[in-house]
């Protein structure tokens, strides 16, 4: 089978990304608006793309032509905090998807306790293992979209926020302590499983 995209309605190009790039990591972005109100919502498009120095990427999708809060508060304070997602955290972290107004906090609808950034104004979820405070240093629109398109947000990590247990002193992961979630298709997501190691070749 083969797909023009040009010739597709953009949920099935959707359907296409999102099914078949799979597992993708979850971003749960903390921001804050101009008015001191923290907003905190899941994203899929989402990877690191650098480590000297430390840079992640989001995508966010603008629906009916409209920014989402957290992109108007990243392009507004030019500051975010990536939160990553475990399996205890998902109902969570599903309940801060829910349309809210920007006067309202998804902290406080969902029930989420915010902990204290070092560096960057916007919250962190205290209740994450692991926390990357990060500032703008790039943004990009998609251009010839048929709703609203997604803006690519670029960010430098200036701080990490790890729990204790998960990292041995050579900065190996413990995977059984971290346990992160990743996302699937449609309302599906996915746990760690088996696993398996193929060394690099030298």
């Amino acid at each position: 089978m083969q797909f023009n995209p040009d010739e597709l309605h953009q949920k099935e190009v959707y359907k296409l990304l999102t099914g078949l790039i799979i597992p993708r990591p979850i971003a749960w972005v903390s921001t804050i608006n101009e008015d001191g109100i923290p907003n905190l919502a899941p994203f899929s498009y989402f990877n690191a793309v650098g480590d000297d120095p430390p840079h992640v990427m989001i995508s966010i999708s603008r629906g009916g032509h409209l920014n989402k809060d957290t992109l108007n508060n990243i392009l507004n304070n030019k500051e975010f905090v990536v939160n990553l997602v475990t399996e205890d955290l998902s109902e969570k972290m599903n309940s801060t998807a829910h349309p809210l107004q920007p006067h309202e906090s998804e902290f406080e609808f969902a029930n989420v306790l915010a902990g204290i950034s070092t560096k960057v104004k916007p919250p962190l979820v205290a209740e994450s293992p692991v926390s990357m405070e990060c500032v703008l240093v790039h943004h990009y629109s998609l251009e010839q979209h048929q709703n609203g398109g997604s803006t690519i947000i670029i960010g430098r990590v200036v701080q990490f926020h790890v729990q204790e247990g998960i990292l041995d002193e050579k900065f190996h992961v413990n995977i059984d302590k971290y346990q992160p979630i990743s996302r699937l298709a449609g309302a599906n997501y996915a746990k760690l499983g088996e696993l398996f190691t193929i060394k690099r070749p030298t």
